[in-house]
């Protein structure tokens, strides 16, 4: 458990920042500077594939963490976008600041850590589902565990993420026990 005064230090470090409905918190080709929470509202992570279509990689949700990582971590420019589904509010940090904390605050280091090793295993979760399981699966998998995101993300966002089409979303949501 992170002391109080850790605490306190550690929200002192984030300055509020809020988002309209389709405002950018990162572009593609851009740095990514910032390490948002997720207040409320609801955000999206895309990129284009060779074909230059929209393709959704992650919904972000109230309580997450939204970043792109890699690009963070590596002070590389980002080859996705983020993108607010709805108003947010938010609070971030910058890199120099996220590193400061880390160093001065071994509480912090240990949540930091704890992020990141989540975030890692999600991702690995998700690539392994796209390559072992049916449409199906994943849609079942996405409705027990962000159902919330059918109210907030158009669904051919939620397709692209599914990686179905429009049409098998359609035949998918008719045939599901969950609808």
């Amino acid at each position: 458990m992170m002391p109080l005064a850790h605490a306190e230090d550690i929200a002192s470090r984030f300055q509020l920042r809020t988002f309209q409905k389709q405002d950018f918190l990162l572009k593609e080709g851009r740095p990514c500077r910032d390490y948002y929470f997720l207040e409320n509202g609801y955000a999206r992570a895309f990129t284009h594939n060779l074909y230059g279509e929209d393709v959704t990689t992650s919904f972000y949700s109230p309580g997450q963490v939204v970043c792109e990582l890699y690009a963070f971590f590596k002070r590389i420019p980002s080859k996705e976008n983020i993108q607010a589904l709805c108003d947010c509010r938010t609070w971030f940090i910058g890199y120099n600041e996220l590193q400061d904390a880390f160093h001065s605050l071994p509480s912090f280091r240990e949540f930091g850590r704890s992020i990141l090793v989540n975030s890692y295993a999600f991702l690995k979760a998700r690539m392994l589902s796209m390559l072992q399981e049916t449409a199906e699966e994943r849609y079942a998998h996405l409705m027990k565990n962000n159902p919330d995101i059918f109210q907030h993300a158009p669904l051919k966002q939620i397709a692209s993420y599914l990686g179905v089409t429009d049409s098998s979303l359609s035949r998918i949501r008719r045939n599901s026990t969950f609808s």
